[in-house]
């Protein structure tokens, strides 16, 4: 029993959780300290720092260390398989859909709709990365003189370096990351 309520716990938090893993925190609490008292307050904050800390999915990290905690290894692999369903399916389902009706004329002019406001989901997180990057926070200081001129050099000196001669793109980010830590240690 307590395997399907595991699966339906975290069924419930992959199928509303949108938003990335910090939407789903809330959802996570919610489920397993609240309806399910499966773990204190104290124990899922110290599962969520474990599922920040661990690389991939908050969410999916989440599920995998509470479903441990409460029912073993088999838990974990019934928390994560619930996390996860919701959105195997419908993105299954999408493309089902796409590719039985990608020809009509409808399902193209939804697509070339969509791309503008791909460009500019792209284009707004390339701003605050590079915002980010000059002036050390995620929005334009009221202070706009304190910029950082190093990253702007390395950041100008990357994008004219793959223009001109279109390395590989890693390549690029390891001669930034190695031009960063000469120039910040040198100045």
């Amino acid at each position: 029993m307590i395997y399907l309520e595991l699966f339906w716990s975290f069924f419930q938090i992959g199928l509303f959780s949108i938003g990335g893993g910090y939407a789903a925190m809330p959802l996570i609490q919610n489920q397993v300290v609240d309806v399910h008292p499966w773990l204190t307050m104290t124990q899922f904050a110290d599962i969520m720092t474990i599922a920040e800390m661990t690389p991939g999915p908050i969410a999916i990290n989440g599920a995998t260390f509470v479903g441990i905690q409460v029912a073993g290894f088999p838990g974990a692999v019934i928390a994560t398989l619930g996390c996860i369903f919701p959105s195997c399916v419908i993105v299954m389902t999408l493309a089902y859909i796409y590719y039985r009706y990608r020809g009509l004329n409808m399902v193209q002019g939804i697509l070339a709709g969509l791309r503008p406001a791909v460009i500019a989901m792209i284009a707004s997180a390339g701003i605050s990365l590079l915002i980010m990057a000059l002036y050390g926070q995620r929005s334009l200081p009221s202070d706009l003189k304190q910029f950082d001129a190093i990253a702007l050099f390395i950041s100008i000196t990357a994008f004219i370096i793959l223009r001109k001669f279109k390395p590989h793109p890693l390549w690029v980010m390891a001669g930034s990351g190695l031009a960063g830590i000469i120039l910040y240690t040198l100045i």
